[in-house]
């Protein structure tokens, strides 16, 4: 059965692995090169110490997924809102891990008082973007042409979910 709880150090390596298949090697994310070990510490380390959450989700004691959100922007107007990643590994992809991950996200976001999330989608990824969909979130804008990855050029949609 899945679990889901918050990512410890210990999780680092299966996230960084996670995250450069899925955020590296297709569009889930515009991040160019992969990232290391120690990278993906850092941006652990500095998260939790803002107090954001970094969730996983475990299949048969393995980590097949992790979530986390961060401010959406550095102006104090922005505090109440976060923006989040969702990234699950390429044999987990199917049967329901994200949406549970996901679900879990917004219930520890609700919890630390977050009025809205944020999620920043490319713009061909419908899969994602109606994933979010289903999960209560609106494709609420559309900008064209912002990011340059995998020579050509791409759009980003960001997905909204107001909270309360």
């Amino acid at each position: 059965m899945p679990t889901i709880r918050p990512a410890t150090h210990n999780d680092i390596p299966a996230i960084t692995e996670i995250f450069n298949e899925a955020g590296v090697g297709t569009t889930a994310s515009y991040t160019l090169e992969p990232v290391s070990v120690a990278d993906r510490r850092a941006w652990f380390e500095r998260l939790t110490a803002e107090g954001f959450p970094v969730l996983v989700v475990e299949d048969d004691g393995v980590v097949a997924g992790y979530a986390s959100y961060g401010q959406f922007r550095s102006q104090g107007a922005y505090r109440h809102t976060v923006e989040h990643s969702i990234y699950i590994a390429s044999g987990h992809r199917t049967g329901g891990l994200g949406r549970m991950l996901m679900n879990a996200l917004v219930d520890v976001a609700r919890g630390n008082n977050v009025h809205a999330m944020v999620g920043v989608v490319d713009g061909a990824n419908q899969e994602s973007i109606a994933f979010h969909e289903r999960l209560g979130f609106v494709a609420s804008s559309q900008l064209p042409e912002v990011g340059r990855k995998f020579d050509r050029w791409l759009d980003v949609v960001f997905v909204t979910r107001v909270l309360s």
